[in-house]
């Protein structure tokens, strides 16, 4: 917890307060501004994961010939795939790391903005002694939403904004033919039926966390979703423009 506590949560809880000093003193405001922040600082590290996965799209014949080919011998199979990956400079792995610093990020938030919301006390315990803070903050975003209950409505909107980024992100694949085709007898590919599967499975786990939890965490999730869809819509118009243009 050392490691953690000092490397990924403090830097997080103090980042707010400083926001939260600066922002007028409204928490939500400063989940955004946090939210944006980070979502900044990761971008690198997603266009490593978009770089991979166009790489992994030019080589998927070649890896249904290898599937093809090896059917019958799974380990040799495996050897050659992995040849085929460091010939690419293909990392398999690279689109878990992502989803699991969001996942990271999302329990430090969820800790820090469910400790705020407790008592709206400043723990000055996590905090570094240059970051000025207030003694308490408070709990009311733009003077309406109560950071520390559940918002129903704010629940469904992002969970609608989950299922459109889902459904955008399927659709630019579709495009690249990223999803697999089914099968010769029918049967779909593990894939596409994976695919249809997230598009109602995390706006469902979406709405319940965002109807559950404190709003202040559905906040920070909203914004999160928002500057993906975002950053998706670039890509697509850059990409859709270099077609054009050639």
């Amino acid at each position: 917890m050392g490691f953690y506590n000092t490397v990924i949560y403090q830097p997080i809880y103090n980042l707010l307060i400083f926001l939260y000093s600066i922002l007028g003193s409204d928490l939500g405001l400063a989940i955004i501004a946090l939210t944006v922040i980070i979502k900044l600082i990761f971008i690198p590290l997603s266009k490593k994961q978009i770089e991979s996965q166009k790489e992994l799209q030019k080589v998927q014949p070649k890896i249904k010939e290898l599937q093809a080919k090896y059917k019958d011998d799974k380990e040799t199979q495996s050897k050659e795939m992995m040849k085929l990956y460091k010939e690419h400079k293909i990392n398999p792995a690279a689109g878990c790391l992502p989803l699991i610093i969001q996942m990271v990020v999302f329990i430090t938030m969820y800790k820090i903005i469910n400790k705020l919301t407790e008592n709206f006390q400043v723990d000055l315990s996590s905090l570094y002694n240059f970051i000025s803070h207030p003694e308490s903050v408070g709990k009311m975003f733009m003077g309406f939403l109560n950071l520390s209950t559940p918002s129903i409505p704010l629940a469904i909107v992002t969970a609608g904004l989950q299922y459109y980024q889902i459904k955008m992100m399927q659709q630019k694949n579709a495009k690249t033919k990223v999803v697999t085709e089914p099968k010769k007898d029918g049967t779909p590919d593990i894939a596409t039926i994976m695919s249809k599967q997230m598009l109602i499975v995390i706006p469902m786990m979406t709405l319940f966390i965002g109807a559950t939890f404190p709003s202040g965490l559905a906040l920070y999730w909203f914004t999160s979703t928002l500057f993906i869809i975002v950053q998706q819509w670039i890509v697509m118009h850059k990409e859709a423009e270099k077609e054009n243009n050639k």
